[in-house]
């Protein structure tokens, strides 16, 4: 194999806003594995709140390299298990490699990653769309760009949530779901919870800081909605904790080390009795035809990154009002638009 890595500026439609921080332009690294004249593409994103830097994932892949571009690629899972010890814990790196690895695997067998898996596209859940954290009259204002969308995702974490959600349920009668970022108490979200669910609000993510276990279990006892855990649930070994602190859980690829491990911690939990989601970061589509072939696999899926950017650099699933449309292509369906300006 080849390896090839790309580096993006992606510039967001609007500022986008969470609980612990502001983003208006995402700096991504595009993989691309090449063999047998096709190439797979993965994607990953720079995150500081994680320790993610372009530099310490380009370091991590480089790496690698030797490996990768002395053996022809076989199984993208035994790859993942013969690299995981080199990546040191970076699993941002390792999820592109492995996003990377899935769709060139697909793309070499003439077959979508899905049915490679042995899965069934026909009837999967929709996506929900994010409105980020402003004043409620541009939140409005973001949510009817989207008209009509069937779930709206709605970041909290300020001192008028109530009231953010009581104005946008006068807009729409859309389902909701609310994630604040770790911004609440136990208390507030046992408080919360019952407002929220008369307002429509289907679950809860992510209330409380990911190390309140204790108070996590009072609030799965109390809570009047689901809660379904983000930042408490990363890796593997984090699904069996989440059993009797939360409803369920959102697996993010690049936390967990890309579809290799998130394919087991999604069967783990539905084994156990959880919930699974699958969520996005603010990505391109090259990151989000990955999520789309775990939706049969999924009880609720965020992944709308790409509809977030003001310019997009790939090619692949696309999105109809939270319909997620798959491409006539092999692989997780990925194509580059155009080489970047800022190839490493």
């Amino acid at each position: 194999m080849k390896l090839l890595l790309h580096r993006y500026d992606l510039p967001l439609k609007h500022v986008f806003t969470i609980a612990r921080g502001s983003t208006a332009v995402n700096q991504a690294l595009i993989v691309e594995l090449a063999q047998n004249d096709s190439s797979g593409y993965g994607e990953t994103e720079e995150y500081p709140y994680y320790g993610a830097t372009i530099a310490n994932i380009t370091e991590a892949l480089e790496r690698v390299r030797p490996h990768l571009e002395a053996v022809d690629l076989y199984d993208p899972t035994a790859l993942w298990e013969d690299l995981n010890g080199q990546f040191a814990g970076n699993t941002f790196a390792q999820c592109a490699l492995d996003l990377a690895a899935h769709d060139l695997w697909g793309k070499l067998h003439g077959q979508p990653l899905w049915r490679l898996w042995g899965l069934n596209v026909d009837n999967v859940p929709v996506t929900d769309y994010t409105i980020g954290i402003d004043s409620i009259e541009v939140m409005v204002r973001k949510m009817e760009e989207f008209p009509n969308w069937p779930i709206y995702k709605i970041k909290l974490g300020t001192p008028h949530d109530l009231e953010i959600v009581r104005q946008l349920r006068r807009h729409t009668a859309a389902v909701f779901r609310v994630d604040a970022n770790c911004a609440w108490d136990a208390e507030e979200t046992i408080r919360n919870s019952h407002a929220l669910a008369e307002l429509g609000v289907e679950f809860i993510e992510q209330p409380l800081q990911p190390d309140r276990w204790e108070d996590m279990k009072r609030v799965y006892r109390e809570s009047a909605l689901p809660v379904i855990a983000d930042e408490s649930c990363q890796v593997e070994p984090d699904v069996e904790r989440c059993l009797g602190h939360f409803h369920g859980i959102n697996v993010k690829l690049v936390k967990c080390g890309g579809l290799t491990p998130a394919r087991r911690m999604l069967e783990h939990a539905r084994q156990i009795g959880l919930k699974t989601m699958v969520g996005c970061m603010t990505e391109s589509t090259v990151g989000i035809s990955a999520i789309a072939q775990l939706l049969p696999l999924l009880d609720y899926v965020d992944m709308d990154g790409a509809l977030l950017l003001a310019r997009d650099i790939a090619t692949g699933v696309r999105i109809e009002r939270g319909r997620v449309l798959f491409p006539a292509e092999n692989g997780c369906g990925v194509r580059l638009l155009e080489k970047p300006p800022k190839s490493v």
